[in-house]
């Protein structure tokens, strides 16, 4: 199967793509596509994209060997990754959510460079993005925040325990049989076989989850680690920062200064990030840290390359905000559970889609209750 892929942003970072596939007589599961578009609109500011895919990721590269990598549904990854591709060596960023996960992304990592991996860097230590280190291979250094050794280590208790990995990972046998359901009766061939491919990776993600060994860096930084990668133009150089709690208590993001990119991992998204092992009072001032870096794109853990710094300062007030109105709900003692349900958040609808009406998530709500108590 090739696929065809028109990409291209503008500077309001509108991600367009186009998909057109055809079928031809190659017998292989990997496809290409290497794209120039060569057109112009008023305010539209176009830019040239090389997209590869293999059958479970889609390789994007926003600048010389840069590469932002997301899933193409056929395997569960649940985050972003990213890929520096040097003259000698590669480094990968986040390892997805499961061994599974991980199998099949550096198996894929073939059809971009055929390097090998030197580093694995974790954004941060949450199960999503670090629950696939353990299948790179031995020699292979997995550099990460002080943190996210502490917690992968099981240092600070067993991570498989703990409310955030069960809240995601609990409901998938649930969610598994109400596809088997959905198979069992839907008449109409076309969505039985979607639905069939929907219960097939779930299937997938349930049995891969029993895999999972937590596996933590084994160099560690605190503030600052700065790498230098051997390039055909030089050297590319690699900070890793950490500016502060922020998602968790050991964020880090991957900036690469002559590039102007800088990859957030889950400190900043594109919409409301998960807010359950959050210091939501200090996040806004640790954005403040990834405001002061000198950057064009920014490649989050979840969503499109973004290229408008506005959802920086979109974020910084809502979560002052939540602070500001769940503290107001903790002294009047309302409880965890009814605050989540009360507190309203429209006032920042027009920034983030996800919010249609009153309540908030009840673990990022538990979360600040638990800040507050402490």
């Amino acid at each position: 199967m090739i696929r065809l892929l028109t990409f291209f942003t503008n500077s309001g970072d509108h991600n367009l793509l186009k998909a057109f596939t055809m079928k031809n007589q190659f017998n292989s599961k990997l496809s290409y596509a290497f794209l120039t578009i060569l057109f112009f609109v008023p305010g539209l500011a176009i830019a040239q994209a090389n997209v590869v895919e293999s059958d479970s990721h889609r390789f994007e590269e926003v600048a010389q060997g840069v590469w932002f990598v997301t899933g193409t549904g056929s395997v569960f990854t649940m985050s972003n990754a990213m890929v520096l591709v040097g003259e000698f060596d590669t480094l990968v960023v986040d390892s997805h959510v499961t061994p599974a996960a991980s199998r099949a992304l550096l198996d894929s990592i073939s059809v971009i460079t055929d390097k090998p991996i030197r580093y694995l860097v974790n954004s941060h230590y949450h199960f999503d993005h670090a629950h696939g280190n353990q299948s790179f291979p031995e020699g292979i250094e997995i550099i990460g925040h002080e943190f996210t050794r502490m917690k992968l280590s099981g240092a600070n208790g067993n991570v498989l325990e703990e409310s955030t990995f069960k809240s995601f990972s609990d409901p998938v046998p649930a969610t598994v049989a109400n596809l088997e359901r959905q198979v069992a009766a839907e008449s109409d061939p076309a969505r039985k076989a979607t639905l069939e491919e929907r219960l097939r990776v779930q299937r997938d993600y349930l049995n891969a989850i029993a895999e999972v060994n937590p596996t933590p860096p084994n160099i560690t930084l605190e503030t600052k680690m700065t790498l230098f990668q051997v390039v055909a133009e030089g050297s590319r150089e690699i900070q890793l920062l950490h500016f502060g709690r922020a998602h968790t208590g050991g964020d880090v993001v991957i900036y690469l200064p002559q590039e102007k990119i800088v990859f957030t991992g889950d400190m900043m998204l594109p919409g409301l990030a998960y807010m359950g092992d959050a210091h939501v009072d200090e996040w806004p001032d640790t954005l403040d840290g990834l405001k002061s870096l000198n950057f064009d794109a920014w490649l989050p853990g979840h969503g499109p390359v973004m290229r408008n710094k506005d959802p920086i300062d979109n974020f910084q007030s809502y979560l002052r905000d939540l602070w500001t109105k769940t503290g107001q709900m903790y002294r009047s003692g309302v409880s965890a559970e009814q605050a989540a349900e009360q507190i309203d958040m429209t006032n920042h609808s027009d920034n983030f889609a996800q919010i249609r009406g009153a309540g908030v998530d009840p673990r990022a709500i538990r979360r600040i209750y638990q800040l507050l108590t402490d």
